[in-house]
């Protein structure tokens, strides 16, 4: 069987995903690998565990008599840097974005290279620490000088497992431009900071094409880049869809794509949590994001406590509009300082005590939700595309999907159910076919 073949490496499942001719998936293996802690004992990503890991699957893989691979690709969250040295081999943990960020540190960066503003501007990317990728390698450079000199090339994840699979070193667009700190929108190259710290001569060259071949054996196999996994995600809807939309990728974060807004981000959107990305070709994605899948968790949690319902009662709750006229407490947010459309902390927290049912005060939750979700989605230009795709857990959540429909009666709203979008979108994009659709897996939502 002629398959592509595509290692998804998510924060917690590593998985590779085998599609056919016809981008149906003929096997999947999910598999979670524990942490390791780096140096300073922050919990990180064991990356010796993940290379082995990956390299064993891919010699299964080609040997598998089953399988004739005709490409592969990987896609992985980003933010994450492998550092090589001279051997090709990890020469430093791979250190987590989680990790808090020196404030000394910090304030030399932006003494040396001025407001902190202005610079997020032109990088499209929010001061975020360890979340700018960038300023992973500024750290290193500052902090560990012994470390940096043995650093030959930095590798974002996704270009890493490429390397693995393929012995090849590239940078891409996607990891390059999802709130790095390293690239300027303005000048459509690194950022000035990067060129005076010789940043940019550790990462590989950017290649504009969209895949190459490679030998395995006596065997040509066509290979993409490698892709952040939100950009990936977005790629079978960009291929499928005819008409202006906005994506909302949903899960612990949601993240709002639009492909086709045209104005520069100003600081009131950066304030706000919105960021710029870029596609695999190096066009902008102008996108915001909210926190709302951990908020919904969280405030889940108290609602269930208080009743006395099992965690996942809200699975049962059907839409009924009854909830949704009572006179309620104000929804208050405790997951989304410094994030979201709103990042100053809640002034209180949100009453469940007022509530009479479990039933009314999840209805009530996800008004709140979703009423911080169209702020959210009015900072990206929403009011410029016709239509909302929502991806990803939440869109199989009626209460939610309905209400989104309600709050933008002027769009068409759509819960799409592609379960696998990420690993899907990195095969569409190494083997670029002609016509991709999904009709199928698209509902309209009926306020």
């Amino acid at each position: 069987m002629k398959v592509t073949a595509v290692f998804d490496i998510g924060r917690t499942n590593k998985k590779y995903v085998l599609f056919d001719e016809n981008y149906q998936i003929v096997e999947e293996v999910s598999e979670s690998l524990p942490e390791t802690t780096d140096e300073d004992g922050f919990p990180t990503e064991d990356i010796g565990l993940l290379t082995e890991w990956v390299q064993s699957r891919w010699e299964a893989l080609k040997n598998n008599p089953k399988y004739d691979i005709k490409a592969v690709n990987a896609a992985a969250y980003g933010a994450s840097l492998v550092h090589l040295d001279a051997e090709n081999k990890p020469v430093a943990p791979l250190y987590s974005y989680l990790k808090p960020y020196p404030e000394a540190l910090l304030s030399q960066f932006y003494t040396t290279y001025g407001d902190p503003t202005r610079i997020a501007l032109q990088t499209g990317s929010p001061a975020m620490g360890m979340l700018n990728s960038g300023m992973q390698l500024y750290w290193i450079k500052h902090t560990k000088p012994e470390l940096y000199s043995k650093i030959i090339s930095s590798l974002h994840l996704p270009q890493y497992i490429l390397f693995l699979l393929t012995g090849r070193k590239v940078s891409d667009y996607t990891s390059v431009g999802c709130h790095t700190g390293l690239w300027s929108f303005e000048m459509w190259d690194y950022h000035e900071w990067v060129k005076a710290e010789g940043i940019q001569k550790k990462m590989p060259p950017i290649l504009a094409s969209s895949s190459f071949i490679y030998r395995s054996g006596d065997k040509g196999i066509q290979s993409g880049f490698g892709l952040h996994d939100s950009s990936s995600a977005l790629i079978p809807y960009r291929m499928a869809l005819k008409n202006t939309f906005v994506l909302l990728s949903t899960g612990t974060w949601c993240i709002n794509f639009n492909l086709f807004a045209s104005k520069p981000l100003t600081s009131y959107q950066l304030e706000r949590d919105c960021l710029n990305f870029l596609t695999p070709e190096g066009s902008g994605v102008t996108t915001s994001r909210l926190f709302m899948g951990r908020e919904h968790d969280f405030q889940v949690a108290r609602i269930a406590e208080y009743f006395r319902k099992e965690p996942d009662f809200y699975k049962k709750v059907v839409f009924d509009e009854k909830f949704l006229t009572a006179d309620t407490p104000k929804f208050y947010t405790s997951c989304m300082v410094g994030n979201g459309p709103f990042p100053e902390p809640s002034p209180q927290e949100w009453q469940i005590s007022a509530f009479a049912s479990a039933e009314s005060a999840y209805h009530h939750l996800m008004v709140g939700l979703t009423n911080l979700l169209s702020v959210s989605l009015q900072l990206i230009g929403i009011n410029e595309v016709q239509s909302i795709y929502i991806d990803g857990g939440f869109a199989r959540n009626e209460i939610f999907t309905r209400l989104v429909a309600r709050n933008f009666p002027n769009h068409t709203v759509y819960a799409t159910e592609l379960p696998y979008a990420t690993s899907l979108g990195a095969a569409l994009h190494v083997t670029r076919p002609q016509t991709y659709g999904f009709k199928e897996e698209i509902i309209e939502i009926k306020p």
